[in-house]
C-alpha cells in the first residue's frame, strides 16, 4: 500500500547558526596591546627582554591550558579525607589533577611563589624585581583565580620569617621554602580569622604557653583557613598571662609537620562551600596543643603579621585587576564578533560607552599594580620616602580595584547576554571571584581606615602629592587637563587630610576613593605621554571626568574644553 504524499515527512532545510563567540585558545598577552608597552616602560631594560618568552608562554597556557584546568578544578573542588584505607587517621586534602597541573605551573614552571626570595628564577642570575612576578600572575589569574591565594601567602610568608625571624628559625626553613623544583616546593599560609577575631584581632582567643624546648605549644579554633594543608602557616596567638588587647597577640611559625615527620598537633575540622575560589581548599582548624615558633618579639605579632597581610593585600589588588583585564578582553571580543541588527555590536554608539566604561575601572587597576610594584621594589631598596609611598599605594589599591572588580565582571557578563550566564564560560566564575577581594585580608572599610593610618603614622599623604606631581610634570598632556588633575589632586590631599584629622570614621571611605580616582587618571596621563597612546590618554580623562569630577547626569555634554592636546 502506497503511502499519502501528504505523510512524507518534509527534510529541514538547514540553517545557519551563528556560534557564540569564543575567545578561548587566543593568547592572553600578545593580544594585550597595552600590557607590553607598559612594562617596557616600568621594567628595567634587560629585565623586560628577558621576560618576554616567559611573558608570551603564560599568555598562551592562560588562555588555553590553564583555563581548561581551572574551568575543570571549579566544576571538582577539593575534598578532605580524615582517615586512609587501612583506618588510620591521616587526614589529607584530595585536589583534583587539574588543580595539581596549574600548582605544576605556577609554582614550578614559573616559581611564582620563590621569584622574589631567590636568585636564578626563570634563568635569571639576580633576583627579579617584584613587577615581574605580578605580570606574571595578572596573566596567570585571568584563567585561576584560586590557587594565587596559595602562592602569595606562601610568597608572604617566606618574607616577612626573612625579616622577622630569629636567623636559626630562618636557616632551618628557608631551603624548604625557596626550592625550585615543585616536589620539592613547601606552600604557606597564614591562620589569623576566629569567630570572635575577624578584622578584630585584640580579641584573638587561640593560647600559646612556652614548651620546656623553647618552642610553643598553640591550642585554640581558627575558623577561616585557606590552604589549610600547608606545609607552614603564619599564626596569631595570646601568649598566656599576656595582657589584654592588641599587645597580647604574638606571630608563631606552625609546621604542618614535626621534625621527627611526624603530624603536628592540630586537625583540620572541615572544608568551606564557598561562592567563589573553589578549586583552592579553606577550611576550619582546631589547634590541640600544636608545636610552634615564635616569629619577632613578643607581644608585636599584630606589626609583624601586618606586613604579610600588606603583601597579601597587594596581590589581592593585582588579582583584581586581572579579572578585570579578563572580563573587559572577554566583552571586547564578544563585541566586535557578534552581529547584531545588522552591525557589530562595537560599534553601536551605547556599547562603545559601556565598553569605555569598563576599561576605565580595568585600566585604572593596572595603573595602579604597576605604580604600587614599582614603589615596593623601591623601598625594599631602601629608597628615601618609598615605603611610606607603598604604604599608601597599597591600601589603595586594595580598596577601589577590589571593589570595582565586582563591577566590571558582572557588568562585562551583559554584553555576553544569556550565554554569559552560564557556567560554561568564564564570566559567572569571575564574577563568583571577584567578590573574594574586597572581603580577604581586610573589608573595605579595614582597608580605608589603613589609608588613613598611613597618613597619620608613616606620613604618606605629602609623598603621594609630590609622587603625583612628579608624574604631572613629565606628562605632555594639554594644560586645562593637566590644570584640572592638579586642582583635584589639591582637593583629594585636602579631604584625606579631614579624614586623617577626625579619625577617619567618617570620610575614610570618600578619602582613599578620591584618592585613587585623581592618582591613577594623573599615572595614566603619564602613562599616555612616554607609550604615546592616545587612547589611554583618553581613558585618563575619563576616569577623571567619570569617577573625580562633579558632573550633571542630565547633561549630554562630552569631554571639557581645553582637554585636548
Amino acid at each position: 500500500m502506497n503511502a499519502d504524499p501528504q505523510d512524507q515527512a518534509v527534510p529541514l532545510q538547514a540553517v545557519p547558526i551563528q556560534a557564540v563567540p569564543d575567545r578561548h585558545g587566543g593568547n592572553l598577552y600578545t593580544t594585550d596591546s597595552q600590557l607590553k608597552p607598559l612594562l617596557a616602560l616600568y621594567l628595567p631594560p634587560e629585565v623586560n627582554a628577558h621576560l618576554q618568552p616567559y611573558l608570551e608562554r603564560m599568555g598562551a597556557l592562560a588562555g588555553r591550558e590553564i583555563d581548561e584546568w581551572a574551568r575543570t578544578a571549579d566544576r571538582h573542588p577539593p575534598e578532605l579525607e580524615h582517615r586512609d584505607r587501612t583506618g588510620r587517621d591521616a587526614q589529607r586534602i584530595v585536589k583534583h589533577p587539574a588543580y595539581v597541573e596549574m600548582e605544576r605551573i605556577a609554582y614550578g614552571e614559573f616559581g611564582l611563589a620563590v621569584m622574589s626570595h631567590r636568585t636564578g628564577v626563570l634563568g635569571w642570575e639576580g633576583r627579579l624585581p617584584p613587577l615581574a612576578k605580578y605580570a606574571l600572575t595578572y596573566l596567570f589569574v585571568q584563567a585561576e583565580f584560586g590557587l594565587c591565594c596559595p602562592l602569595s601567602m606562601t610568597d608572604s610568608l617566606a618574607r616577612t620569617l626573612r625579616k622577622y625571624g630569629e636567623p636559626a628559625l630562618v636557616e632551618k626553613y628557608w631551603l624548604q621554602l625557596t626550592q625550585l623544583r615543585f616536589e620539592d616546593q613547601a606552600q604557606g599560609a597564614m591562620f589569623m580569622t576566629e569567630q570572635a577575631a575577624g578584622s578584630d584581632i585584640a580579641n584573638t582567643q587561640t593560647l600559646a604557653r612556652p614548651a620546656e624546648d623553647g618552642s610553643w605549644l598553640l591550642s585554640g579554633d581558627k575558623w577561616f583557613c585557606s590552604n589549610p594543608d600547608a606545609d607552614f602557616a603564619m599564626v596569631l596567638a595570646r601568649v598566656e598571662g599576656a595582657p589584654v588587647g592588641m599587645k597580647g597577640i604574638s606571630l608563631f611559625l606552625l609546621p604542618r609537620r614535626l621534625d621527627d615527620g611526624s603530624p603536628n598537633r592540630y586537625r583540620i575540622v572541615r572544608l568551606k562551600h564557598k561562592l567563589g575560589t573553589r578549586s583552592m581548599a579553606s577550611g576550619e582548624i582546631v589547634l590541640d596543643g600544636a608545636t610552634a615558633y615564635l616569629v619577632g618579639e613578643q607581644g608585636r605579632g599584630f606589626v609583624q603579621m601586618a606586613d604579610m597581610v600588606n603583601n597579601s593585600r597587594l596581590s589581592n589588588g593585582v588579582r583584581s585587576a586581572g579579572l578585570m583585564r579578563r572580563a573587559v578582553a572577554e566583552a571586547e571580543h564578544v563585541a566586535r564578533e557578534r552581529r547584531a541588527f545588522g552591525k557589530a555590536l562595537q560599534d553601536m554608539p551605547l556599547m562603545q560607552r559601556q565598553l569605555d566604561k569598563l576599561r576605565i575601572y580595568a585600566e585604572q587597576a593596572r595603573t595602579m599594580v604597576l605604580q604600587t610594584a614599582q614603589a615596593l621594589q623601591r623601598s625594599d631598596a631602601g629608597e628615601p620616602d618609598a615605603y611610606a609611598l607603598l604604604r599608601i599605594l597599597t591600601p589603595l589599591l586594595k580598596f577601589r580595584a577590589c571593589r570595582d572588580a565586582r563591577k566590571v565582571t558582572g557588568d562585562a557578563m551583559e554584553v555576553r547576554g544569556g550565554c554569559g550566564y552560564i557556567e560554561e564560560w568564564s564570566d559567572p566564575r569571575l564574577v563568583r571571584d571577584a567578590h573574594l577581594g574586597s572581603i580577604w585580608e581586610g573589608t573595605s572599610n579595614i582597608v580605608a581606615l589603613d589609608v588613613v593610618r598611613a597618613i597619620q603614622r608613616e606620613g604618606s599623604l605629602p609623598v603621594l602629592q609630590a609622587h603625583a606631581a612628579q608624574l604631572l610634570a613629565q606628562t605632555g598632556a594639554a594644560a586645562g587637563f593637566k590644570a584640572v588633575l592638579q586642582a583635584c589632586m589639591d582637593k583629594a590631599a585636602g579631604l584625606a587630610l579631614l579624614a586623617a584629622q577626625d579619625g577617619g570614621d567618617r570620610l575614610a571611605r570618600s578619602a582613599a576613593s578620591g584618592l585613587y580616582h585623581v592618582f591613577t587618571a594623573t599615572a595614566m596621563a603619564w602613562e599616555a605621554s612616554r607609550t604615546g597612546s592616545a587612547e589611554r590618554m583618553r581613558w585618563a580623562q575619563l576616569a577623571l571626568l567619570h569617577r573625580a569630577l562633579p558632573r550633571d547626569p542630565l547633561s549630554a555634554s562630552e569631554l571639557p574644553e581645553g582637554w585636548q592636546a
